[in-house]
Order: structure tokens, then C-alpha cells, then sequence
């Protein structure tokens, strides 16, 4: 799902709303989750990489959750390498 920017959004702007999702997702665990990966790594995320993080996180929160706590494997579709890295940023995150 690639994103279309409206008229006069920069990416510095696209990159702001989606840190403000990550930490307003409406479940504390995925805010918990999803916000601290948004801060520290949509800085450097070129638009392909927004485009993946926005598509992971149009997923809904029931089915993250699963996903991240290891209850449920994610399906196919759902983009894999950036669940992964997410899910052991979040325990690198918890375990310090």
C-alpha cells in the first residue's frame, strides 16, 4: 500500500504522522511497541521503507499483538523482515 502524498506534504511531515500513530494505536501494548521503533527509526526511513512501516501498522492490533508476543505466526502476506526487526527491537527494548 504505497502512500500518496497529498499536495505540499514533505516527507518530514509523513514522517511525524506516523511517529504520532505509533504511539496513539488505541492498545497500550502496541503503542508500547510500535511507538519507541517509529521514534528511533523513521528518521532515517527513505519513502519505500515508510511505505512498509505504514503498511505493518495498518494491520490491526489484535492481530499485532498476537503476532509480537509470539502467540500467533503472522501470515505471508504481512511483511515478515519488518515484523521481525520490530518484534526484537520491542525485547531488546523489555529486557534491559
Amino acid at each position: 500500500m504505497a502512500h500518496q502524498m497529498a499536495a505540499g506534504e514533505d516527507i518530514a511531515m509523513r514522517r511525524k504522522k506516523i511517529r504520532y500513530r505509533a504511539w496513539q494505536r488505541g492498545t497500550r501494548e502496541m503503542d508500547l511497541v510500535l511507538g519507541p521503533f517509529a521514534d528511533e527509526h523513521t528518521e532515517g526511513m527513505d519513502e519505500a521503507e515508510l511505505d512498509r512501516l505504514e503498511t505493518l501498522m495498518a494491520e490491526e492490533d489484535p492481530h499485532l499483538v498476537k503476532w509480537v508476543m509470539g502467540q500467533e505466526v503472522a501470515p505471508q502476506n504481512v511483511d515478515i523482515a519488518l515484523l521481525d526487526r520490530v518484534i526484537a527491537e520491542h525485547k531488546a527494548r523489555v529486557s534491559k
